[in-house]
């Protein structure tokens, strides 16, 4: 089997494209590498491996690489709100009309199995958990985007989307400005932190569970199909304060401070429920626990701040 990864150079991708290349896919990666990333030299002995650096809005080198493509996997994406929000013409062209362009370009028989975001409920209701039949709810440009394009490739079938938890662990193009990294990063560094809104939730998943939702997806294309899926702990509906106490476990003298003044730009706040992608077969490997004593591991080794999207 043929998979076009877009984006496979990036923090999931540099996860993702080893495992595919290790069940014996052959995959195409199309990334433009703009952090200057080499996440993927470790596989460039892979036989099965093509690695093309553009840009996946030129749509003649797409038209190209998604002729012999049996799955097309969109990774490529400008993630997060403030990247997004910094940048909205980009976000707009990469994060809607590049995979506008991929659904235009496939055949009837090309599957496409597509990474969104739970980001897309946006503030929930208390006590409530988002299933996905919960009306959506996005609260930011990234969010909008992601909620949009993902109607789209729903409709036109063939295509399974994974509605992501916020991800947390080790990669090789390693990201520190996600929630679990970032408050872990500042605990081994800082020892402390200060919350804004620290009771607001959201749910978290291992980015080696991501890509195994993947493996999975590829693996039950057919019974699967056609839906959207929360992917995350189904143990880690947590707070940010939550949060906290659990890295403290890790590293005992990490203080988090609460602050009564100010506010989190980032407003989303809600409880997810994974429980439609576990009855399709889906379980999980890492907890949280052991992915924060992974990161402390690798915070032994990272200490510069460009690891990040922004």
């Amino acid at each position: 089997m043929k998979i076009l990864v877009t984006g496979g150079g990036g923090y999931i991708g540099s996860i993702l494209t080893p495992e595919l290349l290790k069940k014996g896919y052959s995959v195409q990666v199309v990334d433009n590498f703009m952090y200057k990333q080499t996440s993927l030299l470790d596989c460039c002995h892979n036989e099965n491996l093509t690695i093309i650096r553009g840009d996946v809005r030129d749509k003649n080198l797409i038209h190209r690489c998604m002729k012999d493509a049996d799955i097309i996997i969109p990774l490529a994406c400008m993630v997060g709100a403030p990247l997004c929000q910094f940048n909205p013409v980009g976000a707009k062209t990469v994060n809607y009309d590049a995979i506008e362009m991929l659904l235009d370009l496939r055949s009837k028989n090309q599957k496409i199995i597509f990474p969104t975001t739970n980001s897309g409920y946006g503030i929930g209701q208390d006590g409530i958990y988002c299933t996905e039949e919960t009306p959506l709810n996005p609260i930011s440009l990234y969010g909008k985007l992601k909620v949009d394009i993902e109607k789209k490739l729903l409709d036109a079938g063939e295509v399974i989307t994974l509605r992501l938890a916020t991800v947390f662990g080790i990669s090789p193009r390693m990201r520190l400005d996600l929630l679990v990294n970032d408050f872990t990063y500042r605990a081994v560094t800082d020892r402390t932190v200060v919350l804004f809104q620290a009771n607001f939730k959201r749910n978290y998943i291992h980015i080696r569970d991501v890509a195994k939702a993947f493996l999975h997806s590829i693996a039950n294309f057919v019974s699967m199909k056609d839906e959207p899926y929360n992917v995350g702990l189904s143990d880690a509906n947590l707070s940010k304060l939550e949060l906290c106490e659990q890295i403290q476990k890790e590293v005992p003298k990490f203080t988090p401070l609460v602050s009564e003044i100010g506010e989190d730009p980032d407003k989303r706040n809600y409880i997810v429920s994974n429980e439609k992608i576990e009855n399709a077969g889906f379980t999980t490997e890492h907890s949280l626990q052991s992915g924060i004593r992974e990161l402390v591991k690798g915070y032994q080794v990272i200490r510069e701040n460009f690891y990040s999207n922004i």
